[in-house]
């Protein structure tokens, strides 16, 4: 550490030299106290820097994963293909032909298999859209994915300190995390927090939360996050085609995850977390909005330029993501975190997409499944291969699309086939508007009982499947 002040310190004076155009013969021909305002400014400036790097390097409370669990749909829950042409030819009156036929069309390429889980509320003709079929399956999916959390960890809901819900589209009133308190009688002075509307990204935004409350907080605090998303107030009649496009890709699903400061039976260590917005862009803003159609049907409008934006998006996080990474490699290579901090920044001042070492700094890659043009468009901007996507893809075609939960079924998908080591860093990314990027570090891979529970029991030997090839449409 004082070998990095030293080299802050000369830094700085390097600097002061070249911009200070008085000469030290000038200072000397200068009043004895312009002299001592001058170095006092020096010494200040000094000062600053190495408190700074002091402040930078100073060992903050480490945040860990404790473990997770997420939700799986029994065999009732399931919806194939041709269950749900039947019930889209079955609700004329609901859905016209043309309507049918472009979200035909849309499944063949989406890459969506025939396991994947939808509520009871939308088996229903016509589907179930009120607030107590919402909360039927917030209860259902949710309770199930803290429970198994609860089991995996051997801990009570008296050992959670904070709750925190994420879901986007769906708001009753007792809020989610009401319904949770009220479920597990978590204790009286439990801090909740409710967040909704953050889309796919809510899961890594309540991580960052978290990780705020736990530097914050005293030794072995915890904190119980649970992502979902709920289809039943989601469902759309309308035939406003880009407002169809969530009927398709969206399925029923939850994760939950237990975080601490504390190290005690933890599985992951917290590395960087990153999250860049472009909600200021009107195009970027839109790209994901809820709103009534032309006949006031609520719906959610997906654009057809969302993978763009993504792309675009991601050009600007990977320059804050990379100069974050190298910050927490600091204590270990400083002359790396400098020569990725000067590439970061020529990159970004050349307008150009900085990618740090990916395959250098991480073994495995969960990106958010939000269809298949969103992966390969990310694919593309990270120049990863097609087996750093295989979690992704498989998660997409086993599940579907679960929001912000899906990222921890990725994460079971790779433990699950064995490949999860101690020390192994893994990458977790959701794109679009809110564009966030969190790093773990395995800490203890899992045990053989996890896989007999996780999401993936049972079907793990079937993949990675083949998936279809894209057929391109006029």
């Amino acid at each position: 550490m004082q070998l990095v002040a030293m080299a802050v310190a000369a830094d700085a004076v390097a600097m002061l030299e070249r911009a200070w155009a008085v000469s030290c013969y000038g200072v000397l021909n200068r009043p004895v106290g312009v002299v001592n305002v001058m170095v006092m400014v020096v010494m200040i400036l000094l000062g600053a820097g190495v408190a700074v790097v002091f402040r930078v390097l100073r060992r903050r409370r480490e945040v860990y994963l404790v473990d997770y669990g997420c939700f799986l749909g029994e065999p009732c829950h399931r919806v194939t293909f041709a269950m749900a042409l039947e019930h889209g030819r079955l609700m004329k009156n609901l859905v016209d032909e043309e309507s049918t036929n472009f979200m035909v069309r849309l499944y063949e390429r989406s890459g969506i298999g025939e396991e994947t889980s939808v509520p009871d509320s939308m088996r229903y003709l016509p589907p179930e859209r009120g607030i107590e079929a919402s909360r039927e399956e917030a209860e259902l999916v949710v309770f199930s994915a803290v429970d198994k959390v609860l089991a995996r960890t051997g801990l009570r809901p008296e050992d959670i300190d904070t709750l925190i819900v994420a879901c986007s589209f769906t708001t009753p009133t007792p809020s989610f995390t009401d319904v949770v308190v009220n479920r597990y009688s978590f204790r009286a002075d439990v801090r909740s927090v409710n967040l909704s509307g953050m889309g796919c990204s809510g899961a890594l935004i309540a991580i960052g939360l978290a990780k705020n409350l736990l530097n914050a907080g005293p030794p072995g605090k915890r904190v119980l996050i649970v992502a979902t998303e709920i289809l039943s107030s989601m469902f759309y009649t309308g035939t406003k085609r880009e407002m169809l496009v969530p009927n398709v890709l969206f399925r029923m699903g939850a994760a939950s995850m237990i975080l601490s400061n504390s190290p005690e039976n933890a599985r992951f260590r917290l590395g960087p977390i990153v999250r860049t917005l472009t909600a200021a862009k009107d195009s970027d803003y839109r790209c994901a909005f809820q709103e009534e159609d032309d006949d006031g049907i609520t719906g959610i409008n997906l654009s057809k330029d969302l993978p763009v934006v993504a792309a675009n998006a991601l050009k600007g996080h990977l320059v804050a993501f990379g100069l974050a990474v190298a910050l927490s490699f600091l204590n270990h290579k400083l002359i790396k975190l400098r020569m990725s901090s000067v590439r970061a920044e020529e990159a970004a001042a050349a307008g150009g997409c900085y990618r740090p070492g990916f395959h250098n700094l991480f073994q495995h890659f969960c990106i958010h499944p939000g269809g298949r043009r969103v992966l390969h468009e990310v694919q593309r901007g990270l120049a990863l291969t097609d087996a750093d996507m295989e979690a992704s893809h498989m998660t997409l075609h086993r599940f579907g699309n679960m929001a912000s939960s899906s990222l921890l079924y990725e994460l079971a998908y790779i433990e699950a086939k064995d490949r999860m080591r101690k020390g192994d860093r893994h990458y977790r990314k959701t794109p679009g508007i809110d564009c966030s990027s969190v790093v773990w570090e395995c800490v203890k891979p899992p045990p053989p009982s996890h896989l007999d529970n996780g999401p993936w029991a049972g079907c793990i030997h079937r993949y990675p499947v083949q998936l279809p090839k894209i057929i391109k449409r006029a």
